[in-house]
């Protein structure tokens, strides 16, 4: 397969993660809104339509995320790095367009994307630091645990 070929389908499956991810969201604002209306058996259509799309959208995620390349700090780091996107390049720009249209109502919400973004991407960054942290103390113990062992067998063999 080329590098052309697995691009390709690498962007498909953004797609199609993002367009299982959209009607999870979508069917579930529907459900809320059936609710509303009192029609809660069409309101179990859309939850349970959103739940199927939530296992499409998973489905993808293992192709694009294969479980065997993650860790914690590898999840926190794309978290961080899509957040970040987020409050610096893609709302500007979203903000940007609905400026020139004059849509204050959507610079309104945008304006709280980003800074939700922000928050989000720093939230991120301490828990990774966080676990920095305690990985390091977790390698001391396991060193002396180790030295522990180590010592205990050269005495045995003594």
């Amino acid at each position: 397969m080329s590098n052309e070929t697995i691009s390709k389908t690498v962007n498909n499956l953004e797609a199609a993660f993002a367009g299982e991810s959209m009607a999870n969201r979508k069917y579930l604002y529907f459900a809320k809104i059936c609710r509303q209306l009192g029609a809660d058996d069409v309101a179990e259509v859309f939850e349970n339509t959103a739940e199927q799309e939530t296992a499409h959208a998973f489905g993808h995620l293992d192709l694009l995320y294969p479980k065997q390349t993650l860790s914690v700090e590898k999840m926190l780091e794309l978290a961080i790095e899509g957040e970040t996107y987020e409050y610096t390049e893609m709302y500007p720009s979203f903000r940007h367009t609905a400026l020139k249209e004059k849509n204050h109502a959507a610079v309104a919400e945008i304006d709280e994307q980003i800074a939700e973004s922000k928050e989000h991407a720093e939230q991120f960054q301490a828990t990774l630091e966080k676990a920095a942290k305690r990985f390091a103390a977790l390698t001391k113990v396991e060193e002396r645990h180790a030295n522990h062992y180590r010592e205990t067998l050269a005495k045995v063999q003594n």
